[in-house]
């Protein structure tokens, strides 16, 4: 068996985001089977136990993750041919008034925010920015699975092999994609759950079987529902809730 850098291992068992890993092993604040570690580089056995020091668990405790209901016209991560980003939505008078969090709005939370799952510039609906390398992991990593949900307004007409397509069978950039969930909602608009994040995906896979997206929507990440957020409105992410 061997070795394997620390910071590899902690990231793959969910206790942080490699970037994390070295910061905590720089400060002594990682133990490999009870021994304190703070060589950057260093490497372990994938069978040894690694452990956060209590100042380590403190500050993860102190980052947030907030849930905006982007609107059109905004970009999820950096400013890009003069449209804002959606991190620019976030202010104390822009907080939705039934965010039921403790927390106080401090411009602390807007430092180091990371988006988990883009949406493009046309779509709406849930997005996530957080300061937490887990969450941002846990919801954009290689091997993630958690689910995203989307309302996908149509025009065009689809056939029932087309709608098989839809659910498994696609292609994007010369690579298979995972099968979808996709049904219709009503007449014109047609449920998404998926479990990959590729560029336009939903536009993109429309367009294979002759449907044009006038209308995406995201609705749920995992366990967490947009729900009645108004657009351009923003919350933190409970203690207790998770994707």
């Amino acid at each position: 068996m061997e070795k394997v850098r620390i910071s590899k291992l902690m990231s793959e068992r969910g206790l942080c985001s490699r970037r994390e890993a070295d910061s905590y092993i720089e400060r002594g604040w990682v133990r490999v089977d009870g021994e304190v570690v703070s060589e950057l580089g260093a490497k372990a056995y994938p069978s040894q136990i690694i452990t956060l020091e209590r100042a380590a668990q403190a500050q993860q405790r102190q980052r947030v993750t907030i849930l905006i209901h982007k609107p059109m016209g905004y970009v999820s991560g950096q400013a890009e041919d003069g449209y804002q980003p959606a991190a620019a939505l976030i202010n104390a008078r822009s907080r939705a008034a039934n965010d039921r969090s403790p927390l106080r709005f401090d411009r602390a939370h807007l430092r180091g925010l990371a988006v988990a799952g883009r949406l493009d510039i046309d779509s709406t609906g849930l997005l996530v920015l957080t300061q937490d390398g887990r969450i941002a992991k846990q919801l954009i990593g290689e091997d993630s699975g958690i689910e995203k949900e989307y309302l996908v307004r149509v025009q065009g007409r689809l056939s029932e092999q087309g709608l098989a397509l839809l659910n498994h069978g696609l292609s994007l950039d010369g690579k298979p994609l995972r099968p979808a969930k996709v049904a219709w909602q009503n007449d014109d608009q047609l449920r998404f759950i998926l479990r990959e994040g590729k560029k336009r995906q939903i536009r993109r896979m429309c367009e294979l079987v002759g449907l044009k997206v006038v209308g995406l929507k995201r609705v749920r990440i995992g366990r967490v529902m947009l729900g009645d957020l108004p657009p351009g409105q923003w919350r933190y992410l409970r203690d207790g809730e998770q994707f």
